[in-house]
């Protein structure tokens, strides 16, 4: 070999060299990219209700899914209805909503999984202070008004069938929506609203009368609020749900330890009227903020849960709300939560 021979070799050498460290480079640093970057989830919730509203106010103003490695966006709605149409047009990836619009969901679409218990919350029935009214019972012959489709017609009339009445017959059960039970309920004096005996509904407002002394409470159901992911999600990005889930649990934690803080933050962002104790009175089913510690926390169901989601599902599907009947366990699966 001369001279020019071996320079030429060396020189070629050297440029594969440089060529495959910067391949090998390249690849590494797409790798890297690959495994830290996650996709950004889009979470419907309900900005006006309540606990919903503070968890996802601690995950919005805390790094506690950054700390999670989870990226998200929160689209706000005012109730469970637009949310629904929200997932039903692909516009959300995870919705927070409570066990009635979950099986309405579901009837429609069966591409969502419930992977988790979102909290528990109240749906009451409630008449004036002054009321002659004592008891359910006393409501044979009486007017009560509800939010019909609402998870305050199922309770109200589960509690007058519990107490021997016949809803169809013996009650005369009117609908009347939620935020339009406010324009009569404003004087505790009174002993019934205008033709009005009694209603029904969910809170926040349930428990704001309750708080102004406005109304008394002859009855107090519980909700069972879901955590509904799209199949899509969980087929391609498991590891965010398990994440998320993680997050989720640290809301609760951070809620409980921080109650004045993220109640002012959820009443600035819902524009509710609401005091402290009246979202305290909201939060008296939710165990999840009474316990002694984070290990405690439980987001997923028990056998009672499951009995509610059910009578969710098949409530709508009687009243003739949707046209297939679902079976809500089918639609669970909690394994994505980390034990």
């Amino acid at each position: 070999m001369n001279k020019n021979s071996k320079w030429v070799l060396i020189a070629l050498s050297i440029i594969v060299l440089i060529a495959v460290f910067g391949f090998l480079s390249f690849r590494g640093k797409f790798n890297k990219n690959t495994q830290v970057e996650s996709p950004e989830i889009r979470i419907g919730w309900q900005i006006p209700w309540a606990i919903q509203g503070q968890l996802v106010q601690v995950l919005k103003h805390t790094p506690i899914l950054e700390n999670h490695g989870v990226k998200a966006t929160f689209k706000g709605f005012t109730y469970g209805g637009p949310l629904n149409e929200a997932a039903l047009a692909g516009e959300v990836d995870m919705i927070l909503t409570a066990d009635q619009p979950a099986a309405t969901l579901l009837s429609k679409n069966g591409n969502w999984t419930i992977v988790g218990r979102l909290m528990y919350n109240r749906v009451s029935l409630y008449v004036p202070p002054m009321s002659p009214v004592q008891q359910v019972s006393d409501l044979k012959g009486k007017t009560v008004a509800m939010p019909f489709g609402a998870a305050a017609q199922r309770i109200a009339l589960k509690a007058e069938e519990d107490a021997g009445l016949n809803p169809s017959t013996d009650v005369n059960n009117i609908n009347l929506g939620i935020y339009e039970q406010s324009d009569l309920i404003r004087d505790p004096k009174v002993k019934k609203w205008g033709a009005i005996d009694a209603m029904a509904g969910f809170d926040p407002l349930p428990a704001i009368f309750e708080e102004k002394g406005l109304t008394r409470n002859l009855g107090v159901g519980k909700i069972v609020s879901v955590i509904l992911v799209n199949n899509s999600i969980l087929e391609n990005n498991p590891e965010v749900v398990t994440n998320f889930l993680s997050a989720f649990t640290n809301a609760y934690d951070y809620y409980r330890n921080n109650v004045q803080e993220v109640d002012s933050w959820f009443v600035e962002e819902s524009g509710l009227d609401i005091t402290p104790r009246a979202l305290e009175i909201s939060a008296s089913l939710e165990p999840n903020l009474k316990v002694i510690s984070k290990d405690e926390i439980r987001i997923d169901f028990n056998d009672d849960d499951f009995a509610i989601m059910q009578e969710a599902a098949d409530f709508i599907f009687d009243q003739g709300l949707v046209d297939k009947k679902v079976e809500m366990k089918n639609f669970v699966n909690t394994t994505y939560i980390k034990k």
